[in-house]
């Protein structure tokens, strides 16, 4: 009996419902990862290669635009080395700034110890002036004492008068003056302490007698001089 050539085989059935089961069935994982890293965003390229030309571009710039536009490039390239002076000039300025901080305050302290000497030394020679002073006035106390020791009959005015020169010279070289005005001068009351008016043939307002001299040292003055004031009003 003749088979029928219409119908398939057996065997041929089988291979064909194999071969779709496989074209069906979902993908492995391992073909999923293949699949997804083999993937792209239209432009050709992986994210691993987009972040070596990132690299690439920010190490070399100059080097990568000078292959669209050398003019531009050159430009790049320029303002780069600008970057680099101004970070290297910034790095000397605060190396200068930290220095001069520094010698700042060691000028400052340099001073504030001069400041200390030169009071201690301006004490010193204040101390060994007043002790020159001292001991040039004890002398005049010295003669004063001699004279007093004299016999009470004794003329002691001589020795009297020639104490009282010595003690004016002593003055005299600290630059010590008398404030001691004539009667009929004009009263100044920087240098003048009015004690009464008095009637005197002197003009009126001026100085009519000095009741107390006063001092004076390199034109300031210690020590007014106590004064009577003139009325001009005659005593007859």
């Amino acid at each position: 009996m003749t088979e029928d050539a219409s119908e398939p085989a057996d065997g041929a059935t089988e291979e064909a419902e194999t071969t779709a089961s496989q074209t069906d069935a979902p993908p492995t994982d391992a073909e999923a990862n293949d699949t997804a890293a083999g993937t792209d965003d239209g432009s050709g390229e992986s994210p691993k290669a987009e972040d070596a030309e990132a690299a690439e571009t920010e190490d070399n710039l100059a080097a990568r635009v000078a292959a669209y536009d050398e003019e531009l490039a050159a430009e790049v390239e320029s303002l780069q080395r600008r970057v680099s002076e101004l970070e290297s000039e910034l790095d000397s300025s605060n190396e200068e700034v930290e220095d001069l901080s520094s010698r700042l305050k060691r000028t400052q302290a340099d001073f504030q110890n001069y400041k200390k000497r030169a009071k201690k030394k301006q004490e010193q020679i204040r101390e060994r002036a007043t002790e020159d002073f001292v001991e040039r006035v004890v002398k005049v106390r010295d003669n004063l004492i001699r004279a007093l020791e004299q016999d009470e009959d004794a003329d002691i005015r001589p020795g009297i008068e020639s104490t009282l020169e010595e003690f004016d010279r002593i003055l005299d070289s600290e630059n010590v003056s008398t404030i001691d005005p004539e009667p009929g001068t004009d009263v100044d009351p920087t240098r003048h302490e009015v004690m009464m008016r008095v009637d005197s043939d002197q003009p009126e307002g001026t100085v009519a007698d000095v009741y107390q001299p006063g001092y004076e040292m390199a034109e300031k003055v210690i020590r007014e001089a106590q004064i009577t004031v003139s009325t001009g009003e005659s005593d007859e």
